[in-house]
């Protein structure tokens, strides 16, 4: 086995469901973080705290940090993120829900169309 002379880029979809139970803890702890972090100018400052008191959702979003979540895993440097949060109605029982129905419909594939067991 080679290893590849040119870096390979992948892109990970996540998707979350989370339940908020305590939104003043969500909003509080975002206040904290941005009031925390020196680097933001005080125009942007003024309206994530307004954006965060406004919607839980979006003080939510303030708090994830992908480049922590990644940081420690060896061999792998995040080059770009994007996230956001919304507040959805949400049945666990409904099909819409059910995380696997993708997997169904699209096979795993590699660059030269040979599946890959799983």
């Amino acid at each position: 086995m080679s290893t590849p002379e040119t870096s390979r880029f992948v892109r990970l979809r996540v998707e979350l469901v989370l339940e908020i139970d305590d939104e003043e803890a969500v909003t509080g702890a975002a206040l904290n973080r941005i009031a925390d972090d020196e680097g933001i100018p005080d125009e942007e400052r003024a309206h994530a705290e307004s954006a965060v008191t406004e919607d839980t959702a979006e003080a939510l979003a303030q708090l994830v940090d992908p480049f922590a979540l990644l940081g420690e895993v060896p061999g792998v440097e995040l080059l770009q993120a994007s996230w956001s949060g919304e507040e959805i109605d949400y049945d666990p029982d409904s099909p819409e829900w059910d995380l696997d129905e993708d997997d169904d419909d699209e096979p795993y594939d590699d660059e030269d169309g040979a599946g890959r067991a799983g």
